[in-house]
């Protein structure tokens, strides 16, 4: 399964039902969440792959999941290890992991532990992917930087709603409206381990 299978098929009925489960609330929330969640870790390890450290920080963690069984990612997600998933959130995200997720809580409805749980789930998911993706393309920590955002992209589009936009202000932690401050701060110990 190729990346942009993996990660289409999070938005799939059945998944979508899965997450609402297992971290509760209303699917059509959920949804958002999903729609919203994914670009914004995008965008933060987009930044992040932009310095040569945090590339190749970036390129280890990846080959760490490059294994991981995602032909079927639903079974993946019954499965999830959501303290695996809390660690990458937090070296993703760094001190401002509860802000940046306070920002997606408000902005789709789900209370902050919700918020937590989706997206504890969905980074797993999205470094498998994206390790599978580095290791069939060749692609070193140098090349991670022109391959993330073509990811970014594919995940704004198809959507009657500006999702990358939207992504982008929920990064926005401090309220300044410049989202490069504060992806730099978030992104200074990216999976320090």
């Amino acid at each position: 399964m190729d990346i942009l299978s993996i990660l289409n098929s999070l938005q799939e009925k059945q998944t979508v039902n899965q997450l609402t489960k297992s971290v509760g609330g209303d699917s059509d929330q959920v949804r958002k969440a999903v729609a919203l969640g994914l670009p914004m870790l995008m965008q933060a390890m987009t930044k992040n792959a932009q310095t040569p450290q945090g590339a190749a920080s970036l390129a280890k963690a990846l080959d760490q999941h490059k294994e991981d069984p995602l032909d079927d990612v639903l079974g993946f997600l019954k499965g999830a290890d959501i303290n695996d998933g809390k660690k990458i959130l937090g070296h993703v995200f760094n001190q401002k992991t509860q802000k940046v997720e306070k920002n997606l809580a408000a902005s789709t409805g789900m209370s902050e532990n919700q918020v937590e749980k989706l997206l504890a789930q969905l980074a797993p998911v999205l470094l498998g992917a994206l390790g599978k993706e580095k290791n069939q393309k060749g692609v070193d920590a140098s090349g991670l930087a022109s391959m993330l955002p073509m990811i970014t992209e594919f995940l704004g589009s198809g959507s009657n709603i500006d999702t990358l936009g939207m992504a982008t202000k929920l990064l926005d932690t401090d309220g300044d409206g410049d989202i490069m401050d504060d992806v730099s701060k978030l992104l200074g110990g990216f999976l320090k381990k």
